[in-house]
């Protein structure tokens, strides 16, 4: 299981006000053929995400490129989608500056070191792609995966 990156350690019971995650990277860390539907791979994870209580406070999954079509805008819900007019990066920043601003927390779950950088100087937190993915994979009360 990965653990929360270096520099900006977050224990497996702390939780933060928002959670915001890099959804190109998140799917991107596993080859299952997201390549040849990436809309597809949006709305499967967003689903994972919603059926996964105690991540935050909040989640908000940005969405770039082709992936946007899988799940719409919005801003309500258990997981809110924000759909990155560009590359998600810039986005990703804006979204973390935004919460740091209101003095919440931010944590981001990507492994782009250049984003990582840039989230570091705003004052958000990182998370690798496995520390979600750990979560999103443990099984349920059912003892079903999310």
């Amino acid at each position: 299981m990965d653990t929360p990156a270096a520099g900006s350690p977050l224990a497996d019971t702390q939780l933060v006000d928002v959670l915001i995650v890099d959804g190109a990277n998140v799917v991107g860390s596993r080859p299952d053929g997201w390549w040849s539907d990436r809309a597809g791979a949006a709305a499967r994870l967003h689903a994972r995400l919603a059926a996964t209580p105690g991540l935050a406070n909040h989640v908000v999954l940005v969405l770039e490129g082709r992936a946007r079509a899988g799940v719409p805008a919005t801003r309500s819900g258990p997981v809110h989608v924000v759909h990155a007019p560009g590359e998600g990066d810039d986005t990703i920043v804006d979204e973390t500056r935004g919460v740091v601003a209101e003095r919440r927390t931010a944590a981001v779950v990507t492994a782009d070191r250049g984003l990582a950088a840039r989230i570091e100087e705003v004052g958000g937190r990182l998370l690798r792609p496995g520390w979600l993915l750990g979560r999103l994979d443990a099984p349920d009360e059912s003892g079903r995966a999310h």
